[in-house]
């Protein structure tokens, strides 16, 4: 699992190697892969959104 996520996270800044991407597609579950991508895009977008509100006053 941690290797599913840091492989995930890798490609989210885009600095996944060649080699790895294809270790990846060869030895993990890509259902699993792209859960873990859903979860952690999620997860990004709460946390811009609650950084927004924390910074911008409220009406």
């Amino acid at each position: 699992m941690w290797s599913q996520l840091q492989s995930v996270i890798a490609a989210f800044f885009g600095v996944q190697s060649n080699a790895k991407r294809e270790h990846d597609f060869k030895h993990h579950n890509p259902k699993v892969l792209i859960a873990i991508a859903i979860v952690l895009f999620i997860a990004f977008i709460l946390g811009v959104f609650g950084l927004v509100q924390l910074v911008l006053p409220a009406r």
